[in-house]
C-alpha cells in the first residue's frame, strides 16, 4: 500500500481534531466549518475551532442566558440577540483571563484574529438567515502596531552558513551530533534561504519532489495548490550532496518518502527545525530572533532587491494578495526612494 503524502496526513490529523473540538460546540457550529472548507486550509479551521470555544467558554461564563445550559445547548437566539456591545466585552475579557487555574494573555494581533474569526462566523450565520443580524461586523478591529520586519543582512547569511558548515562555534554536547547532522543542515538552510519556502513546506517535502533535471522542487501551499520553486546551484549542491547522506538511510515506518528525517530517522517535524534555525542564528546575531519565516523574509528581501518585481516576490511566496508582500517590503521601496536623491546634481560643487 503506498504511503500517504505528508500534507494528507496533516489534513487528517486536523480534521480528526476538528471533529473532537466540534463536539463540545453547539451542533450549528458543524455546518459553519462546512460551508468555509472549499475555501480554508484545514490549519486555518481548526484555528477558527479554537477561537470560537473560547466565544462560547465566555458566553457560558457571563450570559445569563447560558450559565445555566451545556455549551452544546446554548441557542442560536442568544447569538442574534447580542450586540455589538456585548462584542466589545468579550474582547476586554480577553486582554487578561483566568481559565482552570491558567492565566491566559491577548495582544492586539491575538484580538484581531479572534475577532476575524468571530466575523466570520457571523457573516456565514447571517447570509444563510440563521440570526437576524450581525453585532460582529459592526465592532471594530483591534489597530495593530506594525513591528519592524526582521531579516538577515547579506553578510550574516553567510556567517550562518558558515557555522552550519563548520560547526566550531557550537557547544561540545551540541558539536557530538553536529557531524551527524551536518550536511542535512546545510541543505535545509540552504533551501530555505534560496528559495523563501514556508517551513511546513520544506518538512513536507518527499525525495521525489526533488526534481535535479529542473532544480526545482514540488511542494504544497497552504490551501492545498501544488507548484514547483526552482533553485539556484547553491541549492543544488547542498540537496545533492544530502541526497547522497539520505539514500544510505532506511527511514523508519510512515517516513520512507519523507526528505528530511531526524536522528530517529522519521520525517523532521516542524519545532524541529524551528530549534535548529535558533540555535545556529545565535551564533550570527543575539539582537535578532530568527526564527524559518525570517529566513523566509530574508530571501524575499533579496529576491525584491535585486528584481523590483513585487509581482514576482508574491508569486514566488505564494502570497495570494500583492498587498501582503507590499506591506512586507515597503520599507525597501522607501530604501530606493532614498537613494534617487544623490543621483541627480543640480550644480557641479
Amino acid at each position: 500500500m503506498k504511503e500517504k503524502a505528508y500534507y494528507e496526513k496533516v489534513n487528517v490529523k486536523n480534521e480528526t481534531l476538528l471533529r473532537n473540538l466540534l463536539q463540545k460546540m453547539p451542533p450549528y457550529c458543524k455546518q459553519f466549518f462546512i460551508g468555509i472548507e472549499p475555501t480554508t486550509s484545514s490549519r486555518t479551521r481548526i484555528a477558527y475551532a479554537y477561537d470560537l470555544n473560547c466565544f462560547f467558554d465566555y458566553l457560558h461564563e457571563n450570559n445569563p442566558l447560558c450559565s445555566k445550559k451545556d455549551i452544546t445547548e446554548i441557542p442560536l437566539s442568544v447569538l442574534g440577540n447580542l450586540a455589538p456591545m456585548d462584542i466589545e466585552e468579550y474582547l476586554s475579557y480577553l486582554k487578561y483571563y483566568e481559565k482552570d487555574g491558567v492565566e491566559h494573555t491577548n495582544d492586539e494581533r491575538g484580538l484581531k484574529r479572534k475577532l476575524a474569526s468571530l466575523r466570520s462566523f457571523y457573516r456565514y450565520l447571517y447570509k444563510n438567515e440563521m440570526i437576524g443580524q450581525d453585532p460582529a461586523v459592526k465592532v471594530d478591529m483591534p489597530k495593530i502596531h506594525e513591528k519592524t520586519i526582521t531579516r538577515l543582512d547579506i553578510d550574516e547569511v553567510a556567517n550562518l552558513l558558515d557555522e552550519v558548515e563548520s560547526g566550531e562555534s557550537l557547544t561540545e554536547k551540541q558539536q557530538k551530533f553536529h557531524e551527524k547532522t551536518k550536511t542535512r543542515d546545510l541543505a535545509m538552510m540552504t533551501l530555505l534561504l534560496g528559495t523563501g519556502i514556508r517551513v511546513s513546506e520544506c518538512v513536507g517535502l518527499d525525495m521525489d519532489d526533488v526534481d535535479f533535471k529542473n532544480n526545482g522542487i514540488k511542494i504544497h501551499r497552504k490551501g492545498g495548490a501544488e507548484v514547483v520553486v526552482y533553485f539556484g546551484e547553491e541549492v543544488r549542491s547542498a540537496l545533492m550532496e544530502y541526497m547522497v547522506e539520505r539514500q544510505k538511510i532506511t527511514a523508519a515506518d510512515g517516513s520512507v518518502n519523507a526528505l528530511f528525517l531526524s536522528l530517529q530517522n522519521k520525517r523532521i517535524s516542524v519545532r524541529s527545525v524551528e530549534k535548529m534555525v535558533n540555535k545556529y542564528s545565535k551564533l550570527v546575531t543575539s539582537l535578532k530572533h530568527i526564527t524559518p519565516h525570517k529566513l523566509r523574509s530574508t530571501y524575499g528581501t533579496s529576491l525584491y532587491r535585486e528584481t523590483g518585481d513585487i509581482y514576482l516576490v508574491a508569486d514566488v511566496l505564494g502570497h495570494k494578495d500583492v498587498n501582503t508582500t507590499r506591506k512586507h517590503y515597503a520599507a525597501i521601496d522607501d530604501d530606493r526612494r532614498r537613494s534617487a536623491a544623490k543621483y541627480v546634481k543640480l550644480r557641479e560643487p
